[in-house]
């Protein structure tokens, strides 16, 4: 065996070697040295210090939208009480979006594809605004008659009306304001046209134009 090959198989057997020894754990290593055992650990603070040490500053810095009584804030005051605000979601009764709509409400809208109605937000606002002119359409007669008026104890509006139209139908609403209250429907989980007349009162709907054939095109 010639030097050269010598070479060639005892070196790198000795950088193997070298590195394996390197790698090599310490038995001698001692894990109490590393125990936690009788140090402080609680990192909870009281409620008092939590509260005395929080950045107000960054608080007064945070931008929060306001919506009030605008048509926005009616938008997303509906939309929370139907579904949390969630465009995705879809209830035990298969109400669909955001808004909460049926397959029958989005066909006289125009959208036949439910699954597709779904996935799409921009098609679930668009059809938010043609339900709701169809619906003042419907009840133009309705908010002139008793907008202002009290009915079983509640002030009713414009925006109220339209509310309980998106819950029940405007059909529904007809037979509570003409009944004087006195034929007050639910749906399925027990909202009442009542409440959300009550509920959803004094909101700026005027941007709603009244329109019988309302369809969405996006």
């Amino acid at each position: 065996m010639t030097k050269n090959s010598v070479k060639n198989y005892v070196v790198p057997f000795v950088i193997c070697f070298f590195i394996a020894l390197a790698l090599y754990p310490d038995s001698t290593l001692n894990p109490d040295h590393y125990s936690t055992k009788g140090l402080e650990l609680n990192y909870n603070i009281s409620e008092d210090l939590a509260m005395a040490t929080k950045d107000h500053s960054a608080k007064s810095n945070m931008f929060t939208p306001h919506l009030g009584k605008s048509f926005e804030g009616f938008k997303e005051a509906l939309a929370f009480k139907e579904s949390r605000g969630n465009y995705f979601t879809v209830n035990s009764l298969g109400y669909l979006g955001k808004y909460q709509f049926g397959a029958e409400t989005l066909e006289l809208l125009g959208i036949y594809t439910p699954n597709q109605f779904l996935y799409n937000p921009e098609l679930q606002e668009k059809a938010f605004i043609a339900n709701a002119e169809r619906n003042k359409w419907v009840l133009r007669n309705d908010i002139k008659r008793f907008e202002g008026r009290q009915i079983a104890g509640v002030e009713v509006t414009e925006s109220g009306i339209l509310a309980a139209a998106h819950l029940a139908g405007p059909g529904s609403v007809k037979k509570f304001l003409r009944s004087f209250g006195g034929n007050n429907s639910s749906d399925e989980y027990g909202s009442t046209v009542r409440s959300y007349i009550k509920k959803f009162s004094g909101y700026d709907t005027s941007m709603i134009t009244p329109d019988k054939k309302a369809r969405v095109t996006l």
